[in-house]
């Protein structure tokens, strides 16, 4: 009020701002009540001679008495063309409501409601005052920043409160933050309205609380919270108590750490201070507002100061009659701390929009004016709709700030983030710590210096959320039933990941890739074949290059005693072939070692097939010629001469001749490919060489087994030959390993994947081209150089 009363006494002084009007004012208590609010209105803007709040325009020779008479005595009556106010949002509604019919602009200094902006229903509607709208935003930019995202929200019961909630709720679930609770409390707050406040506030889990309230309301709350000893919670204040000092005087102790954002503070407004505390007790004795607050400020009563029909009879206790030499200069009160002039600046601002109208209206030129066929508003007799629309369009600086309006009639916002931090002696500090300037691009809207603030507890900030953030490597899975940020942490299923904290889904990785433990990155899958460098390759490519060179040393053997009867007697031709193929079957079980390509799996499956085919068909025809020579009854006979040298070698070419041909037809249809295997463990790719055709592998192997069949046969049949040293026994044996070895083979084979099928086929190889050679070629090497006295013909022929 003392700041309105100022600024109207600045411009009327001024000769650069109306230079031919002077304001004048009524001022009105609305008591914070729309039936006396409304009241007032109708009693201001018909031109009643009451106290009132607004500004009024006066002819210039019709001046406000100066000083400090407030009740503008010598002014005549005319109705209030403008208002100023009210404070609250609800009864600036009910007012706007009341007057739409008289057109009359009101423009209030602490209204933010939202609901306000609505230019449809409250079009004569201004604000010095941000919305609500741009408080919620930074509100909720305000909790995303420090993390927490489960938050509890309170309010009074008011359009004030109910609509920021509104607001708050929507704007804060783009940032992810969820309200653990929402309450309304009354007014007049209750015990049993307390007490569901504050069990609503002990149950829940969140640590944040918002409060969209006045001042007195929060009083409330705070003695309650105190009584109960109800501590560790960090309070959001709204802008409506965010500087309220007295609230720190009652409970500064629970309200340490406070954050809140308040309108933007003035700069020194000069001459305010002094206009303050000029008052003196001979100048307020007219006015129920200054004597009430100057009895309370002094502790005196003031000789019947107090109209007792309008306000009722105020005691103080131990009170004593003011000396009238009091001075404000003397003591310190709110009052007079002209350092956080916020609400005040906006009613400085206020007065001043409706002079820059005025003003406006003044320069108007005939013929080219806003309203109809040009015309312009006479600035002394106007209609209050003409002055309406001049200061929608009002654009003017105020100590240095320019203030303009939005489409809305709404100002730029800017706020102050003030921390509530306690200094030595225990008073309250308030500290900027940072602002909101929505004039900004978004992402630069709020700025907050963390080092400057103090907490509540400790020296970070208190952590509110419902659940804990899902590491990388998992994905959230919302709690039916719950908020969006109550949820739980599954891990990432197999072959998925996730690199982001609180990742809603896990992405699968490629087909080469494959998470790592913490599956948070996809890395490259294990490469698995048998490799020469690990043990197992090592190992039977040692034994590979053994059985060759054992098979090769039996050559030799073979070849130095070639002349003696022992090896004469069994074929030495077969045996050189046999001991030759035998060496190139132990050398394929190294095509099978190794990273596989195509042309290495086209080689290794004939290759294998047909050197194994030719042992065996060696073997036939060395047991086929043992049982024809014994089963001739003439030595020379015509039986014979069917197995000759030329006839054996044709026998083993014509024998191995039909596996080439199987192989031919396999590698010209559907021949073997190196392939990279991911189905049978997902982490690794396995190269291995398919088959391409299962009928052509299965051909070859089928067709050595029958080879293999009729050797057995053919040996079991030559088995009792009379001979004393009677080869075919020994083949006998060696067939049946060999049969054993592959009978075994099929079904690890086909049970086993990876390098440890690989393992088990050279094994195989392996196993049964030893059990060829050790069993066929051993007791003649023993024969040959341990019992060299057993090798003539005469120990050959013996029965």
């Amino acid at each position: 009020m003392q700041t309105m009363t100022f600024a109207i006494k600045e411009i009327n002084l001024r000769s650069d701002l109306l230079p031919h009007l002077r304001l004048g004012f009524h001022i009105r208590d609305s008591c914070d009540d729309i039936p006396v609010s409304l009241r007032a209105s109708f009693l201001l803007v018909n031109g009643q001679p009451e106290i009132g709040l607004s500004a009024e325009r006066v002819n210039e020779d019709q001046s406000v008495e100066k000083g400090n008479n407030l009740s503008c005595a010598a002014v005549k009556r005319t109705a209030s063309s403008v208002i100023i106010g009210d404070a609250g949002s609800g009864v600036s509604m009910a007012l706007l409501r009341s007057l739409g019919s008289f057109h009359i602009p009101l423009v209030s200094y602490f209204a933010s409601c939202s609901c306000l902006s609505n230019q449809k229903e409250f079009p004569t509607f201004m604000r010095t005052m941000p919305s609500d709208t741009f408080q919620i935003r930074a509100l909720a930019q305000l909790v995303s920043y420090f993390g927490w995202t489960w938050v509890g929200v309170i309010g009074v019961e008011s359009d004030y409160a109910r609509f920021a909630i509104q607001l708050f709720l929507q704007e804060s679930a783009q940032y992810g933050v969820c309200t653990a609770y929402t309450h309304f409390y009354p007014v007049e707050l209750s015990q049993q309205a307390l007490d569901g406040l504050l069990d609503v506030i002990q149950m829940s889990s969140s640590k944040v609380i918002i409060n969209f309230s006045g001042e007195s309301e929060m009083q409330g709350i705070l003695r309650e919270i105190q009584f109960r000893n109800i501590t560790g919670f960090q309070w959001i204040a709204s802008e409506a108590w965010a500087t309220s000092k007295s609230l720190w005087e009652k409970a500064g102790g629970l309200l340490m750490g406070t954050l809140g954002f308040a309108i933007q503070r003035a700069a020194v407004i000069p001459g305010l201070q002094q206009h303050f505390t000029n008052l003196t007790p001979s100048s307020i004795q007219k006015l129920a507002y200054f004597a009430e607050f100057w009895e309370e400020t002094f502790n005196c009563q003031l000789n019947r100061s107090v109209d007792s029909n309008y306000y009722g009879a105020i005691n103080y206790p131990n009170s004593v009659p003011c000396k009238g030499s009091e001075d404000l200069n003397d003591v310190y009160s709110p009052y007079s701390d002209v350092t956080q002039l916020r609400v005040s600046y906006n009613v400085y601002k206020a007065v001043y929009l409706v002079a820059h109208a005025l003003q406006d209206m003044s320069n108007c030129q005939a013929g080219a004016g806003p309203f109809l066929n040009g015309t312009c508003a006479d600035s002394k007799h106007f209609k209050p709709w003409q002055l309406t629309y001049y200061m929608k369009r009002a654009n003017f600086s105020a100590l240095g700030e320019k203030v303009n309006f939005d489409q809305n009639g709404d100002p730029i916002a800017y706020y102050d983030l003030m921390n509530w931090q306690r200094r030595p002696d225990g008073s309250l500090n308030l500290v900027k710590v940072g602002f909101y300037d929505a004039s900004l691009p978004a992402d630069r809207r709020l700025v907050i210096n963390d080092s400057t603030i103090q907490w509540p507890v400790g020296k970070q900030a208190i952590r509110s959320i419902c659940s804990d953030s899902c590491p990388p490597g998992s994905r959230v899975v919302r709690r039916k039933g719950k908020p969006i940020c109550c949820y739980d942490c599954v891990p990432c299923a197999e072959g998925e990941v996730s690199d982001e904290t609180d990742s809603l889904e896990c992405s699968r990785c490629s087909e080469d890739t494959w998470p790592n433990k913490a599956r948070n990155l996809c890395i490259p899958k294990a490469i698995e074949y048998l490799s020469y460098d690990e043990f197992m390759g090592i190992l039977l490519c040692v034994a590979s290059g053994l059985g060759a060179s054992i098979s090769l040393i039996i050559f030799g053997i073979f070849f130095t005693y070639k002349d003696t009867p022992l090896v004469r007697a069994n074929n030495m031709e077969l045996s050189f072939l046999l001991l030759v193929f035998l060496s190139i079957c132990f050398l394929v079980g190294l095509l099978f070692i190794g990273e596989p390509s195509d042309w290495l799996c086209r080689i290794r499956y004939p290759a294998f097939g047909i050197s194994f085919s030719l042992c065996i068909s060696c073997l036939l025809a060395k047991t086929t010629v043992v049982l024809m020579a014994f089963r001739s009854r003439l030595p020379g006979g015509s039986v014979m001469k069917w197995f000759g040298y030329m006839q054996q070698r044709v026998s083993v070419l014509l024998g191995t001749a039909v596996q080439v041909l199987i192989c031919l037809i396999w590698l010209l249809t559907s021949p073997p490919h190196a392939s990279y295997n991911t189905d049978y463990h997902s982490a690794t790719i396995i190269i291995e060489c398919v088959t391409g055709s299962e009928a052509g592998f299965w051909c070859v192997l089928g067709y050595i087994g029958i080879l293999a069949c009729m050797c057995l046969i053919m040996a079991f049949l030559a088995r009792k030959l009379p001979d004393n040293f009677n080869e075919a026994k020994f083949i006998t044996f060696s067939i049946l390993i060999f049969f054993a070895v592959w009978i075994t083979f099929i079904p690890v084979y086909m049970s086993t994947a990876g390098k440890y099928t690989v393992a088990v086929h050279v094994f195989a190889i392996l196993a049964s081209s030893l059990g060829l050679l050790f069993c066929i070629f051993a007791p003649k090497c023993y024969i040959i150089l341990l019992k060299p006295g057993k090798n003539n013909k005469k120990n050959l022929m013996q029965r």
